[in-house]
């Protein structure tokens, strides 16, 4: 096959991925928060052998010897879509954290994950990014023993090489519609491979574990984990690299492929969790049923497993003004019910469950803003489950629940105390009737 003839092959599929990726991601661009921080690109960097462009932002609540999350785009991306296109800086300022953007600058804007140079990190990108993560760690005091990794597409695969060839370095990762470590190798000099796309590259768990001992000889300190995602009607890079991954990362971790802990976060999402039950289990899989290749991206799902957010809670959410409970009328599952305020009383129309993902979670409904409203007196109401912005939300350290999508509080219409009350969401004054405690 000419060079010629491949490179439309891969062209194709890579334009292919790109336009899933755009569609979906498209629903996750909202206006920047107004702050002081901005991307900032880095020349001198260190080794670089894949020639690529590094960005860095570091926010202005950085806290004190801070993590680095490595955010690596998909192909025909670059780091400033991932900045423009994604949460990451927002909730650095929420969490403290410094961001790396990758970027690629070969004309298929496609990862490294192919040359044997990336995968053994003796050249290619895979050695590019370990020096933006040493720079990093040198300039801004950063936390080596907290170095994570994450991507959709070509950089889940890059997710999962830096993680194969520097286990030292990356102490969890979350891959989004990616393959396993070496998956993608050839040996003719092509950025793609097709029995990898389609999933027709089958190994046992064995095999695919030592692909990462291979890569580390002598190494015996403790594996990174691996929160893994996939789309069952993935077109792009085939559903079977799903289990393929799970089968590389549990047995590098040195545990079966029977899953410890399985529940349902969304009606059509199944996660399971392998050598552990909680949120930081060593390997942990979440398919999405019916969802193809622009599946939807879930950062604070990634934070929470980075063990940079804390474990969803579950309570009443209780007013300091009033001493009564937020509460969703009636049955507490009809779509677009306002939220009030009643006297506490353990209900399940009272029980909501803040979730890694920042939803509110009652009754299989979601809190929300209203028709996605940024105008003070927008509605809060429940909602079924999107993954919008308009369904995070940010419980502050001094009281407030702002919604992400306006930054408006959750406010008790006119100062109210008493039962019914409806609650909106206003332009945060401070008031008592703002503050909230979840119980």
């Amino acid at each position: 096959m000419s060079a010629v003839l491949r490179w439309r092959r891969s062209a194709a599929a890579v334009f292919a991925i790109a336009l899933a990726l755009a569609s979906a991601l498209a629903v996750f661009m909202a206006p920047k928060a107004a702050q002081a921080a901005q991307l900032t690109p880095i020349t001198e960097f260190g080794d670089n052998p894949g020639n690529l462009e590094m960005y860095v932002y570091v926010p202005d609540n950085v806290s004190a010897n801070p993590p680095i999350v490595v955010a690596n785009h998909w192909c025909t991306g670059s780091a400033t879509n991932v900045y423009d296109w994604l949460q990451w800086d927002e909730l650095a300022e929420q969490y403290g954290y410094i961001v790396i953007y990758p970027s690629v600058t070969r004309e298929s804007k496609c990862f490294d994950v192919a040359s044997q140079a990336s995968l053994t990190g003796t050249g290619g990108d895979s050695v590019s990014i370990k020096s933006m993560v040493d720079y990093v760690i040198a300039t801004y005091g950063a936390d080596a023993d907290r170095v994570f990794a994450t991507g959709i597409s070509s950089g889940a695969m890059m997710t999962n090489v830096l993680l194969g060839v520097y286990p030292e370095v990356f102490k969890a990762g979350s891959a989004y519609a990616g393959v396993p470590f070496t998956c993608f190798a050839t040996t003719n000099g092509s950025e793609w491979n097709s029995d990898c796309a389609t999933g027709t590259i089958d190994r046992t768990p064995q095999e695919w574990g030592d692909a990462v001992r291979s890569a580390n000889p002598g190494y015996d300190g403790p594996w990174p984990r691996m929160q893994i995602w996939h789309g069952t009607e993935d077109q792009a890079l085939y559903y079977p690299n799903f289990q393929e991954q799970i089968d590389q990362w549990t047995n590098v971790n040195g545990t079966d492929q029977v899953a410890d802990y399985t529940d349902h976060p969304e009606p059509t999402w199944t996660r399971t969790r392998y050598s552990g039950t909680g949120g930081q289990a060593l390997v942990e899989a979440i398919s999405m049923e019916g969802v193809d290749h622009g599946l939807p991206y879930q950062p604070l799902e990634t934070l929470r497993f980075f063990g940079l957010t804390s474990e969803p809670t579950v309570g009443a959410i209780v007013g300091t003004a009033s001493n009564r409970c937020v509460n969703i009328p009636g049955s507490g599952t009809v779509n677009g019910t306002q939220a009030v305020l009643w006297k506490c009383n353990g209900s399940a129309n009272q029980t909501f469950t803040l979730t890694g993902t920042g939803d509110l979670q009652v009754n299989g409904k979601c809190l929300e803003a209203q028709g996605s409203g940024t105008a003070d007196g927008t509605k809060a109401v429940i909602g079924e489950c999107t993954g919008g912005t308009n369904q995070f939300w940010n419980m502050n350290a001094d009281g407030t629940i702002t919604n992400a999508h306006n930054g408006l509080c959750l406010d008790a219409f006119g100062g109210g105390t008493n039962n019914g009350t409806r609650l909106i969401l206003w332009t945060c004054s401070g008031g008592a009737n703002q503050s909230w405690s979840l119980r």
